[in-house]
């Protein structure tokens, strides 16, 4: 559950190392992992470690359904991709972009997946709280679309923001999860002990 603040502290330090012309508002965390950025490292080891997280969570989420274990694995090798392929000075290649836009896609629709078939005691777990932060995730996914096809447009605020959202997702289904069953483990040992107050009593 790394991911989100690795991810953070990957951009603000590598973003602190750049020369002043460097503006987050409006270039990408990309661009501080790219050929063209000051001390690349920082961020590309930043993005490894976000993708094994990703990966690691996905293996081991196992109170959520198959289908959306698979796409966080999927998400943290995207991850990996992308820090595999630096972005050149000249801009993003085809197989960075493919990166990319696979993370964008599979994080915002991994909540779908997330949602429990039975009705769940968290409403972020529920089918209406997942398909709410589907539409969420969505919308910020179209945001950032919009902003990569305008130049002059905020597009590292953007990315930000939408990454970070996404990122922080995982952490609060897993929270979910162990709310969720210690509130049962909870009402399984006030179950039992009922009986032995009775036997007390009799």
């Amino acid at each position: 559950m790394l991911a989100p603040a690795v991810l953070v502290a990957g951009w603000l330090i590598a973003g602190a190392l750049q020369p002043a012309s460097y503006s987050p508002m409006h270039q990408t965390i990309s661009a501080l992992a790219g050929q063209s950025g000051t001390d690349r490292w920082v961020m590309t080891a930043a993005l490894l470690l976000v993708g094994t997280c990703q990966i690691a969570t996905g293996a081991g989420l196992t109170a959520v359904r198959m289908p959306a274990r698979i796409l966080l694995i999927l998400t943290g090798l995207s991850t990996l991709g992308i820090a595999a392929t630096p972005e050149p000075a000249g801009g993003p290649t085809s197989r960075h972009l493919a990166f990319a836009v696979s993370c964008v896609v599979t994080t915002a629709v991994w909540p779908v997946l997330v949602a429990a078939r039975a009705r769940a005691r968290s409403w972020i777990l529920s089918a209406y709280g997942c398909a709410t932060v589907t539409v969420l995730f969505a919308a910020l996914s179209c945001w950032l679309l919009l902003a990569a096809r305008d130049d002059s447009g905020d597009l590292g605020m953007v990315e930000r923001l939408t990454s970070a959202a996404q990122g922080l997702f995982p952490l609060v289904v897993a929270l979910a999860l162990r709310q969720t069953a210690g509130d049962a483990g909870n009402r399984d040992n006030a179950s039992n002990s009922v009986p032995d107050t009775d036997k007390q009593s009799r």
